[in-house]
């Protein structure tokens, strides 16, 4: 009998094997053809342009929807072929956050639409054909990842495969083409260095091609400001798609996902400390927006000023907080949790992945104001916030790790009271389960130390890591307003390091709020 078994479980790996290669084969042709295209049109000077880009993603995005409106209308209706379901896959606070990033990711589509078109007369027409087709791309894959997040498919195994990585791979490219575009807008190129420029990039069309309506500049301005949810979407999407992918001829055992209620009054501390921060990020972020646009450098400077010493007081209070709640992990005897989940994994991946770029970030700061000596205020607070950003980034990774990594605090209490009423059953079956009933219910409302630590802590960094997020993402970049490493790496390095380690910074703060919401709600 071993031998038979062991015979046919070669024979199934052999014939599932072809599947997950071939999807891997399609996602990296498809991931570096898409990032040499978008690379290509992100400067003048090549025959490749944002047309040639637009044309190849229309391409992508109509595929994915096909093989999307495929697997709802046929593979997801067949018998058998969505017998389990992964309960960890798509919690409903990422499928909502999810949902609401599309939202606004379609509210920007709709500002493309109404901005490119007023140049149709002079410009083409694929510029206002792609964010009509990306629209409805949001919606058919807002709807499929929604609906079908949690199916371990058992039928059509190796095309839904290739069809999830080309949905990954989609995602992933509009993601770059996203960050590319929101980058080079972002950034302010001097004038030594000849290229696309702030200025320059807003008045690409030149005085030949003028707006047929009078309202292209606001909606200009309003979807640039509606990229950083865009960014989010993508990168939701290909988590999402990559835990499908993971799933794909799963067995899942018959395990119901713990019912955990969001109770905001368990804590109070912790919630209102991360308010106040928030509050007074937004205000010195505003500030900073506008100060550092004038030509006074005395107002630049006391931007800069006020930016870091606001960002050193948060990553401080943040890293304080974690250690107090690495402290508590430490006093406690909860156990780690031992089943294999691909969601769990994948949020481990990724929370370390991404904190990689704004690791290389504060790491080449480092070197470069250690090297020049970190002469004047602002040199030394950015080398202090530096230091601090890599202290807390390490702090919060291994806090958030162990967090998921442990074994809920409802369920030690369930399994430990389900014990003790076994226990006593032979000498009191209706009294024990009475009182079981009774002690397991007061124990879940009311908090002890630990989870009561737990929870403010959470609840603080989750808000944190929010004014984190929104202040890279809408626009501040102390790294390119402060000269000292543009000096000192040259401004094209530096813009590299810069453009391609923040957008995985602003996903770290973003996908840490998500994972930081978990550990809340089961601490």
């Amino acid at each position: 009998i071993s031998d038979e078994l062991g015979e046919n479980l070669v024979t199934f790996r052999a014939h599932h094997g072809g599947g997950w290669l071939l999807s891997g084969i399609i996602c990296i042709n498809i991931l570096i053809l898409g990032c040499a295209l978008v690379s290509g049109s992100a400067f003048n000077s090549v025959a490749i342009t944002a047309v040639h880009r637009q044309i190849f993603l229309i391409v992508l995005l109509v595929l994915t929807m096909l093989w999307m409106l495929f697997y709802t209308a046929v593979t997801s209706r067949m018998d058998q072929a969505i017998v389990f379901k992964d309960s960890h896959a798509g919690p409903v606070w990422l499928r909502g956050g999810f949902l609401v990033f599309g939202l606004l990711s379609l509210l920007m589509d709709i500002f493309k639409i109404a901005t490119y078109a007023g140049y149709l007369h002079c410009d083409s027409a694929v510029k206002v054909a792609f964010p009509v087709v990306q629209a409805v791309f949001l919606i058919v894959q807002t709807f499929f990842l929604w609906t079908h997040a949690k199916d371990c498919v058992q039928l059509h195994t190796n095309f839904t495969r290739c069809g999830l990585t080309l949905t990954l791979s989609t995602n992933l490219v509009v993601w770059m083409a996203a960050v590319t575009e929101e980058s080079l807008h972002q950034t302010e190129i001097p004038d030594l260095y000849v290229n696309v420029s702030h200025k320059m990039y807003r008045a690409n069309y030149g005085d030949k091609c003028k707006c047929s309506h009078s309202a292209c500049d606001t909606f200009k301005e309003a979807f640039y400001y509606l990229y950083p949810f865009n960014i989010e979407y993508s990168l939701f999407a290909s988590a999402l798609a990559y835990v499908m992918w993971k799933n794909v001829g799963r067995l899942v055992e018959d395990h119901s996902h713990p019912h955990v209620k969001f109770r905001p009054k368990e804590v109070c501390f912790g919630p209102l400390t991360g308010i106040l921060l928030v509050v007074a990020g937004l205000a010195t972020f505003i500030m900073y927006e506008v100060d550092i646009l004038t030509e006074d450098e005395e107002k630049r400077n006391l931007a800069l000023l006020i930016h870091f010493v606001m960002n050193i007081v948060i990553v401080s209070l943040m890293s304080l907080a974690t250690v107090i709640g690495c402290i508590v992990y430490r006093l406690d005897h909860r156990e780690h949790v031992s089943e294999k989940n691909p969601t769990r994994s994948l949020d481990v991946g990724l929370l370390v992945g991404s904190s990689i770029g704004q690791f290389i970030i504060s790491y080449f700061s480092i070197v470069a104001l250690l090297a020049t000596g970190a002469r004047g205020y602002l040199n030394a607070l950015n080398l202090s916030w530096a230091l601090l950003t890599v202290l807390q980034l390490g702090l919060q990774n291994y806090f958030i790790i162990e967090g998921l990594n442990r074994e809920p605090f409802h369920v030690m209490q369930e399994a430990a009271l389900h014990t003790n009423a076994h226990a006593y059953t032979e000498m009191s079956t209706v009294i024990e389960s009475n009182r079981s009933t009774y002690q397991l219910t007061s124990t879940k409302n009311k908090l002890n130390w630990k989870r009561r630590i737990l929870k403010e802590v959470s609840a603080f960094l989750l808000l944190a890591n929010i004014i984190l997020w929104i202040m890279p993402a809408f626009g501040a970049r102390p790294q390119f307003d402060h000269p000292t490493e543009i000096k000192f790496y040259k401004f094209t390095m530096w813009a590299a390091i810069v453009n391609i380690g923040l957008p995985f910074g602003i996903f770290y703060r973003m996908h840490s709020v998500a994972s930081l919401f978990e550990v809340y709600l089961f601490s």
